[in-house]
């Protein structure tokens, strides 16, 4: 009962905060109409309401480790292993500008998806060929624009909390475009809203963790799926490195 209670008040005080930030997003969309073909002051609303929807919550912390690692005037194609829709949520504590690779049902929710497409986030029909190459020459966009790309290279929320076979589409898009990687870790998501889940769980506290940029000079192969096989390995040992270390909450 206290979990169906505690999930309610998240629910509804997250879609209050939504309607009434969105003007705000409409406003900064009109605004850049005019001068900022790249929505950089929408990207920054965007993270300040994940900031925002992360904080008001009394029932969880996250905490973010590595955030230095981050040169703020690079562009990445990040990678981080996916537990749960709140990832997406979450992972603007990195404070980074950035795009999201996201499936077009995500688009269609209402407001959400309307300030999704005022961003300029990436969406991607699965199973569409033709899809999937418009979305690798929107991320390529993205990245001469100096704007990082995010894609779960798992392709899916994992039911475990384990991390999953990386599919090769980041790799090949960062081979192509010869940008970083970004590989960062999420744990904890899962346990507080699993996939398919609508009733938020107990779990206390979130760690996100970023590692250390991979380099094109350092892929070892030319290869996306060789190297999404490498770096998957790396996410995993790291993965379990980070769960073997006391939780330091500040």
């Amino acid at each position: 009962m206290i979990n169906v209670l505690k999930s309610a008040w998240v629910w509804v005080s997250s879609i209050i905060f939504v309607l009434l930030a969105f003007p705000v997003a409409l406003l900064l969309w009109l605004i850049s109409l005019l001068f900022d073909n790249r929505r950089l002051m929408n990207n920054r609303w965007m993270v300040i309401q994940g900031i925002i929807l992360t904080r008001m919550s009394p029932f969880w912390k996250v905490v973010v480790d590595g955030r230095e690692k981050i040169d703020k005037n690079q562009a990445y194609v990040i990678i981080p292993n996916h537990q749960s829709m709140l990832d997406i949520v979450f992972f603007n504590m990195l404070r980074h500008r950035l795009r999201w690779v996201s499936k077009i049902e995500i688009f269609k929710v209402p407001l959400v998806g309307v300030e999704m497409r005022m961003v300029k986030y990436i969406e991607v029909v699965r199973g569409s060929k033709s899809s999937v190459i418009r979305m690798m020459e929107k991320c390529m966009e993205s990245l001469r624009e100096g704007i990082s790309v995010v894609i779960f290279p798992e392709g899916t929320r994992s039911l475990t909390g384990a991390i999953g076979k990386f599919k090769s589409g980041a790799f090949q898009l960062a081979v192509k475009t010869d940008k970083p990687l970004l590989p960062v870790l999420i744990d904890g998501t899962g346990d507080i809203l699993p996939k398919r889940g609508i009733i938020f769980g107990s779990r206390k506290v979130v760690r996100l963790r970023v590692l250390d940029p991979i380099f094109p000079g350092n892929f070892k192969t030319g290869d996306p799926d060789e190297l999404a096989a490498i770096v998957q390995a790396q996410m995993v040992s790291a993965m379990e490195k980070l769960r073997s270390e006391p939780i330091k909450v500040k």
